[in-house]
């Protein structure tokens, strides 16, 4: 009846729901019928020689064969109570169907990675599209086949840990990327006609304008994916071949706010406690685009909230919500800034303000000052190092005398991906080390990294997930004297490594050595960070 009601499959309603994990279901499932039960790292990484399998087939019955011999074909179901699985894999393997249970996520994943040489949903729209009768479009973007398509690319981007999903269009279909640990990889190509009533139905979903394609948009998409919810930021721009999109998956089941976690060492969260904690002051974090800072700052208003204390952001745009913080979203076309938020919020009697980020002289004077009426403040600069956020600061014209008083520390950080810990290899140094870090690595006496290596956990790619790695610029009265002289950034840098401060790169070396990254990663991002 449940399924019949809401046209979705039985274990996609009570997990969607949150009835029950899929865990759980499956062993019960399994445990009801007398079924083995299986994990997705039992699932093989190759797939089993037998009849061609038709991708849009394996979708429907959320089925996969797992192991063939000449008596019996397994097949991994999501659904055990469907009987066509027997008669449909019987009759394709000529061979007896023994069923064992799987998590639906852990099969659909399984089915894009091992027949993802087709299109992720290239059988589903007839090429009847016509670009230019928005009537129809409408009518073709609330069709099932295109919802069951949007819906299951974000599952498959979700089901591979991708932060975002790039959706391009081509004189010949649309290209599909996820970016996973930062880097972007194909997800395969949908036809000519998926192109327009994809993209609509995006728009559609995020509260976008389908008749306006001239232009560029922002919207905001909630959907449920395996039994919770996902939030997904959505920017589309025109293109020569019609509109491209990029989807930011924001899954807050998945937000890091634990500095432990984020990459600190004890040492580093003390001192960033220290700052944070101070009555008044000013702490940035810094660093290029999509390198944490956002979630950094997260974590520093998660150690400060509490019901003590009034917390207020302005952000652009608000990423994820946290429960006990007045948060507010920049509207530069009525006027809204980050500098006129930032003065107006001062009369809500706050306690800290975090600002997404110092763009401008307004904001930057306004940030100060806020700080010595006292309030903490937490904002993000767009600076390479900790020590650079001075000589920015002051190139926005915030006076000497002001700000050395006010800045409680800046952190600057890169993200790295890191070591899938069940793949990862240890080797030793004998054959040379990397010019560019060999001070550090001589002086943290390493004698051993590790190599990604690659297996069924990680998808081949021999990392899962990311790290960051830090340095923390603590401002203490020998620096705060030296920024108030207008000192150099080299002297700056000096007195804060005699204090204690480890480099990006210093630390990216440690972490490799500690098996998080490889050294390769640390090349990468920080090798010319000092």
């Amino acid at each position: 009846m449940i399924e019949r009601e809401s046209g979705e499959r039985l274990e996609a309603v009570v997990t969607r729901l949150g009835m029950i994990s899929e865990d759980r279901l499956v062993l019960a499932m399994a445990d009801y019928l007398g079924l083995a039960s299986i994990s997705g790292a039992e699932i093989p990484e190759r797939a089993v020689n037998g009849p061609d399998l038709s991708l849009a087939f394996l979708r429907d019955m959320r089925a996969l064969p797992i192991a063939a011999d000449d008596a019996v074909v397994r097949i991994a179901v999501a659904n055990p109570f469907d009987p066509f699985v027997d008669q449909a894999f019987g009759f394709m393997f000529h061979r007896n169907v023994v069923r064992v249970v799987a998590r639906a996520s852990d099969i659909d994943a399984a089915i894009e990675r091992l027949y993802q040489g087709q299109a992720i949903a290239g059988d589903e729209v007839d090429d009847v599209v016509d670009d230019e009768d928005l009537e129809r479009l409408k009518d073709l973007v609330s069709d099932a086949p295109v919802i069951r398509a949007v819906n299951r690319l974000i599952a498959t981007a979700v089901d591979q840990r991708a932060s975002d999903i790039h959706i391009e269009p081509s004189d010949d279909g649309l290209s599909i990327r996820f970016r996973v640990d930062g880097m972007l990889r194909n997800a395969g190509r949908l036809p000519v006609a998926m192109r327009a009533p994809l993209v609509s139905r995006i728009k559609v979903a995020a509260r976008l304008n389908i008749a306006e394609r001239r232009l560029p948009q922002d919207g905001r998409m909630r959907l449920s994916v395996r039994g919770h919810e996902i939030d997904l930021r959505v920017a589309t721009a025109p293109s020569i071949h019609g509109e491209s999109v990029v989807m930011r998956i924001l899954d807050r089941s998945k937000l890091a706010l634990d500095f432990v976690t984020l990459g600190f060492d004890p040492a580093l969260i003390a001192r960033m406690r220290d700052a944070i904690s101070r009555p008044h002051g000013i702490v940035l974090v810094t660093g290029p685009t999509g390198s944490g800072k956002t979630t950094t700052l997260y974590a520093a208003l998660s150690e400060l909230n509490a019901e003590s204390r009034k917390l207020l952001t302005v952000e652009d745009p608000i990423e994820y919500r946290l429960p006990g913080v007045v948060q507010t979203q920049v509207n530069p076309a009525i006027g809204f800034t980050f500098g006129s938020a930032l003065r107006s919020f001062l009369r809500q009697d706050p306690d800290v303000m975090m600002v997404g980020e110092i763009r401008d002289i307004e904001t930057a004077q306004i940030a100060v000052q806020a700080a010595l009426t006292g309030h903490m403040i937490l904002s993000t600069l767009h600076t390479n190092t900790a020590v650079g956020a001075v000589s920015r600061l002051l190139d926005m014209e915030v006076e000497p005398f002001l700000l050395g008083s006010v800045l409680a520390g800046v952190l600057a950080q890169r993200l790295v991906r890191r070591l899938c810990p069940d793949c990862r290899e240890p080797y030793g140094l004998e054959g040379g080390i990397p010019e560019a870090l060999a001070h550090h690595i001589e002086s943290q006496n390493i004698v051993r990294l590790f190599h990604a290596v690659g297996c069924s956990r990680c998808a081949g790619s021999g990392y899962s997930g990311r790290v960051a790695i830090l340095e923390f610029l603590r401002v203490d009265a020998a620096i705060s004297r030296l920024i108030v002289r207008r000192a150099d950034t080299r002297d700056i840098l000096s007195a804060a490594e005699q204090d204690g401060m480890r480099s990006l790169a210093a630390d990216g070396v440690a972490k490799a050595a500690q098996g998080l990254t490889t050294i390769e990663e640390v090349l990468r991002v920080a090798s010319g960070e000092g």
